[in-house]
């Protein structure tokens, strides 16, 4: 037995984190992955029915989710028996409230199930009830319950109507709370959380260098508009984590993308993927073909500089990632890099200037090919419970503000070459010394080797191959920042 299935680390999991550990066993649960439900809520639905030792009820568990977690498929049929035989339907979906203006009437939408504001209403008696859970963000995941009110005369269609609503995390993450249990284990065994948090068997690695570098792919999901590219070798588990960790975020694998999607429709007015996620994830990136280059480049380039870019009148702002996530060839998989890694991307992204405005790039290589062996198989955290963790912790400036106070910028320093490294850092601060609120908790050595230098080296990759791209670049260097001496 392991430390992971062992009842011991289980209890003091559950001593610093009471309700948020849960059993995993992914080798295990193929009753649940039948069901291909996302990590964040498959552990909500296992909590539900785990008991104190782990086990599982596994019948109740698959009624329940076949009763409460429809497929779209399944909206047709939901959509019969509320409009047809008036029945009232509850089902787990992800919901938006929309407020008119000039009537007051409040609506909402059903991303999932393409149900939009315009065929439906909130009535009043369920907004007092429900309207502090429903305006936690701009969306939300719950149980709604589903009613019809006919058509009352030609003026008044009838509507789909909200007529309840039950938060899918009806609790409210306390940051510093979770700081102080994060600081009762050792880095290593923090590292390890984490890693259970995802869904990993910290086991299963060789190192802690591979350890940390999967934790390198959590970085988006903790700091602000941080843009990275990952190129791997298949089967490293990109498409798992950054599709099904975190309810923030936003996968688009191959296909067509055009900056109507992206960013702003004018057509029908709607906001495009990057409002209202921590980050929008291109899976599959050699695959993605783009409606009009230029368009999608010169977009690109605006809101990767500055969070905010045009699109007609329209201008579009939000704190959304750009990460790009791309397979690559064995011979270009070498320990210096000294190959071009960019040749196999798309025509949108040969361009340096917009290359450059990517902070840093992951080696995916350096990560080793999911086995049965990565699978986590034991107490974790549950992975709803610190996704949301990171989502919060992104609107956390101290952070930041120990990195200014760490590094020592030398004079003349390209500026986007240290904004991109300090943002990194504090991502890497974030992840693996949460507990940090000034210079002084942790020490210089620390800084500099987890936060500072592995910053440094995937800044440096990027810099490095803006060279191969354009002549301009090539030769400079990185600034050489320096950890200042606080004396701790």
């Amino acid at each position: 037995m392991n430390k992971f299935t062992s009842p011991e680390y289980g209890e003091r999991l559950k001593d610093m984190f009471d309700e948020m550990v849960v059993y995993k066993d992914l080798q295990e649960s193929s009753f649940i992955n039948a069901f291909k439900l996302p990590s964040f809520m498959r552990d909500w639905v296992m909590k539900k029915f785990q008991e104190e030792d782990g086990s599982i009820d596994h019948e109740a568990t698959a009624d329940y989710i076949k009763r409460y977690i429809p497929k779209q498929e399944d909206w047709k049929s939901i959509k019969n028996r509320v409009v047809n035989e008036n029945e009232r339907v509850s089902f787990l979906a992800k919901v938006s409230v929309d407020i008119d203006i000039k009537t007051q009437q409040v609506s909402f939408d059903l991303p999932d199930f393409n149900l939009s504001h315009k065929d439906t209403a909130i009535p009043e008696g369920t907004w007092q009830q429900c309207s502090e859970a429903l305006l936690k963000a701009d969306e939300n995941w719950g149980v709604v319950e589903l009613g019809y009110q006919p058509p009352l005369g030609k003026s008044q269609p009838g509507k789909i109507i909200l007529t309840g609503f039950k938060d899918f995390r009806p609790y409210r993450i306390d940051l510093d709370e979770f700081r102080e249990a994060a600081h009762q284990f050792k880095m290593e065994e923090w590292i390890d959380i984490v890693l259970g948090a995802i869904d990993y068997n910290p086991a299963g690695y060789m190192d802690i260098g591979q350890k940390l570098a999967m934790l390198t792919r959590l970085l988006p999901f903790v700091e602000k508009r941080l843009n990275l590219i990952e190129l791997a070798p298949k089967g490293t588990g990109k498409s798992y984590l950054f599709g099904s960790v975190s309810r923030y975020g936003w996968l688009s694998s191959g296909g067509v993308m055009s900056r109507a999607r992206m960013f702003y429709n004018l057509g029908k007015r709607t906001d495009g993927l990057v409002v209202g996620h921590d980050f929008v994830a291109l899976d599959e990136v050699q695959t993605i073909s783009f409606t009009d280059v230029d368009e999608m480049r010169g977009a690109l380039k605006g809101y990767m500089e500055k969070g905010k870019c045009t699109v007609g009148e329209k201008e579009v702002v939000s704190d959304a990632g750009i990460v790009l996530l791309g397979n690559i060839s064995s011979d270009l998989m070498t320990a210096d890099m000294r190959e071009n890694v960019f040749q196999e991307l798309p025509e949108v992204f040969k361009e340096s200037a917009l290359i450059d405005r990517f902070h840093g790039f992951l080696r995916g290589w350096d990560l080793p090919r999911m086995t049965e062996d990565l699978k986590v198989k034991g107490w974790a955290l549950n992975s709803e419970f610190f996704s949301t963790v990171m989502h919060e912790m992104r609107e956390d400036p101290v952070y930041r503000t120990v990195v200014d106070q760490w590094v020592i910028v030398p004079e003349g320093a390209d500026t986007r070459d240290t904004e991109a490294i300090k943002r990194i850092a504090t991502g890497f601060l974030k992840l693996i010394f949460p507990y940090v609120r000034k210079p002084g908790d942790i020490t210089d050595m620390e800084f500099k080797t987890y936060c500072l230098s592995p910053a440094c080296r995937m800044r440096d990759t990027i810099r490095y191959q803006l060279g191969l791209l354009d002549s301009e670049y090539r030769g400079k260097s990185i600034p050489a920042l320096e950890v200042r001496n606080i004396g701790n």
